[in-house]
């Protein structure tokens, strides 16, 4: 639940200032309604009125995402710095530290899974706008990328010797999405996806043109 509370001022501008030396937080931190503006009154003595502000203090989603990652990897008994940044509505995590093979799992399952999780923590009540996570160790999504390209060009080779569809093992929708872009200019192949997740793989084909010539 997000404390909120109400405090007043002889302007706005105080009210806010005496809620952020309450609450101890920056300004940045806070989202306020402004309930009574305020009058000085006749004379600023007759009359006055204090304004009043509902202040609410933010979510603090990275650190919450923090507090998730350093409990499961407590679980797991593995000791990890975990650096977060964020960018542009993109937050990207980092995690530092010996067995990170164990965080990554087989073909990143594991990897895949805690950010998952990670991404339902932060994007939880829908109350920020949409944060995308991308959870990485030891550089892995750079280097299945570099991998499943590899694995794109030296397939559609195949096709194109063969001259028959070649369907990929089933693969998530990060990884679709690498094969998809890295053949999407190849003016000889296409791809296309079929089946159900998470099973959902990606198959590589002729384009018409290229069938009819062969």
């Amino acid at each position: 639940m997000m404390k909120t509370l109400e405090m007043t001022g002889r302007t706005v501008e105080e009210a806010i200032k005496n809620a952020l030396k309450e609450l101890n937080v920056t300004e940045d931190k806070i989202e306020y309604k402004v309930v009574e503006e305020g009058s000085r009154g006749l004379f600023n003595l007759i009359g006055t009125k204090p304004a009043r502000i509902l202040v609410t203090v933010k979510r603090d989603y990275i650190l919450e995402a923090k507090n998730f990652l350093r409990n499961v990897l407590n679980l797991m008994d593995i000791k990890a710095e975990i650096r977060i940044k964020e960018e542009r509505d993109v937050v990207n995590i980092n995690l530092v530290g010996p067995k990170m093979g164990l965080i990554i799992g087989y073909r990143g399952e594991t990897l895949d899974s805690l950010q998952y999780l990670v991404s339902l923590v932060i994007n939880k009540g829908h109350d920020i706008t949409y944060k995308r996570v991308v959870l990485d160790t030891e550089n892995y999504r750079g280097k299945r990328e570099e991998t499943l390209k590899r694995l794109a060009e030296k397939t559609a080779y195949k096709v194109r010797k063969s001259g028959r569809p070649f369907k990929l093992e089933p693969m998530n929708p990060y990884e679709r999405r690498v094969i998809h872009s890295a053949l999407q200019n190849d003016s000889s192949v296409y791809t296309y996806s079929e089946g159900e997740e998470p099973f959902r793989k990606i198959v590589i084909d002729l384009r018409r043109g290229q069938k009819e010539s062969q």
